[in-house]
């Protein structure tokens, strides 16, 4: 069988997004697409009740990521479903030297972002599929990928067969086409041919380590526990406190619920995973209150910075806003998974034939919550580029072609992989001079209204830098 276009996949949405994204363009719905994945959460394509209690796995998409599914018609699954958005977020120092809040208002925005169940993003994304596709069963194979044959120079040059080939090697126009193609056997037997195989296939990415694409990277010293919790009352705001052994987050997800996302090193997770429900509520307050050290305090470097600053610009609605302590836990109601955390480039997103999306090129530290919208944006700048070579005749698989989507996404990912880095080793030391020195950053990032607006326009996806401007 010969497709134009192959997705190999782990991380659902972001070869989800890209099929969409084809299939919406004029120039690329005409293309041939298979998708080989072996996860049976594919075969359900009905809305998720909100009587349940929300899964322990979760993404905060930005707008810009939001915007990507309006554009191709999943997003009103997604609000058919449980979903949360947030106007407020608040991030402040274990130290109690200082902290920062944004709000929406700041840039003329309705919200900062929505937390999402990624059962309900997959989903939500297999039902618009299933909207614009007759024939979805045969898109999708469950099986998984056994092994790659990439074409041979000889045969991508187009030569013939030299005078010394019996005339039964003599190939077909069927073969001759399929010898300029890549092969992919398949474990139930079957195989394919693609001009472009396309990696979403996770971080130990199988597509990645075939082409041979080398990778940079490191482990952390640290593990991430996320599970749901419960409140009395409604959470509307995303918080997150650096502690020292990392950040800690709670995430509101509707109805009641929140979302935690902690980072602490592997033996601390595997203590809090092994704890009593009550005891491990107890640590998240703990945590997110009085642990560790006192509430941030207004002061004088408070007085004199927001005197200061309030004549650069206008000033940001966040910036008067005080400090506030987290709504209260009240039990955990989903499993507590722990997983280690690592950080991992590839030197090429692209080879002859192969591009690499999401999980597949990069994963980054969790901290910021953006390893999910890297990952959208890969999908929407690939099927871009696809879709513009189409335009102009050019062979989807080409190299030059894929070149201008690694051009495209290798400068932004790398940017948001340094920031997230950097605050990782920023917030895991305990010194003197560095707490004062994470003080004064909270105290800017508060006070400075066109920093604050900039930082927050960058975290939504609508700038490329987190510079001053």
């Amino acid at each position: 069988m010969c497709s134009t276009l192959l997705s190999l996949v782990e991380a659902w949405w972001a070869w989800l997004l890209l099929v969409h994204c084809v299939a919406n363009m004029p120039l690329t719905k005409n293309l041939r697409v298979a998708i080989i994945d072996s996860n049976p959460a594919l075969k359900s394509r009905n809305y998720l009740t909100n009587s349940t209690v929300p899964d322990s796995r979760v993404s905060t998409v930005t707008p810009a990521t939001i915007s990507f599914f309006k554009d191709i018609g999943a997003w009103e699954h997604v609000q058919q479903q449980r979903h949360a958005f947030f106007g407020k977020m608040q991030v402040w120092d274990y130290t109690g030297l200082g902290y920062t809040r944004y709000n929406a208002r700041d840039v003329g925005k309705e919200y900062l972002g929505c937390v999402v169940e990624n059962k309900v993003l997959c989903n939500s994304l297999l039902l618009r599929l299933q909207e614009e596709l007759d024939d979805i069963e045969n898109v999708i194979y469950p099986t998984r990928l056994a092994s790659l044959t990439f074409p041979s120079k000889s045969r991508q040059a187009g030569m013939k067969p030299t005078s010394s080939e019996p005339l039964s090697v003599v190939h077909s126009t069927e073969e001759l086409h399929r010898s300029n193609l890549v092969k992919l056997d398949l474990s139930d037997g079957r195989s394919l041919y693609s001009k472009l195989v396309i990696g979403a296939d996770g971080s130990k990415s199988n597509v990645r380590q075939i082409a041979g694409i080398k990778t940079t990277g490191w482990n952390y010293p640290q593990s991430a526990i996320i599970c749901t919790v419960e409140h009395v009352v409604e959470n509307d705001c995303a918080w997150q406190r650096f502690l020292p052994s990392g950040p800690i987050a709670l995430l509101p997800i509707g109805n009641n619920f929140s979302n935690i996302v902690w980072t602490m090193s592997p033996e601390d997770s595997l203590r809090h995973k092994s704890m009593s429900p009550e005891e491990f509520v107890m640590s998240v307050n703990r945590a997110l209150d009085f642990g560790y050290g006192p509430h941030p305090r207004s002061n004088a470097l408070d007085h004199f910075m927001g005197k200061f600053f309030s004549g650069i610009g206008n000033t940001a609605a966040s910036t008067k806003e005080s400090f506030e302590v987290p709504p209260r836990a009240t039990g955990v109601v989903s499993e507590r998974m722990a997983f280690p955390l690592s950080l991992m480039h590839s030197h090429d997103y692209v080879s002859k034939r192969v591009a690499l999306v999401g999980d597949a090129a990069h994963t980054v530290h969790p901290l910021a919550g953006q390893g999910v919208n890297l990952g959208f944006g890969d999908a929407a700048a690939l099927a871009k580029v696809i879709a513009e070579g189409v335009s102009v005749g050019s062979d989807v698989g080409d190299l030059t072609l894929l070149r201008r989507y690694e051009k495209d996404r290798k400068a932004a990912n790398v940017a948001m992989t340094a920031v997230l880095d950097g605050f990782q080793k920023m917030y895991s030391v305990d010194f003197g001079p560095l707490n004062v020195a994470r003080a004064a950053a909270f105290h800017g990032a508060q006070y400075i209204s066109p920093l604050k607006r900039n930082i927050i326009s960058y975290a939504m996806g609508d700038t490329k830098w987190p510079i001053f401007s």
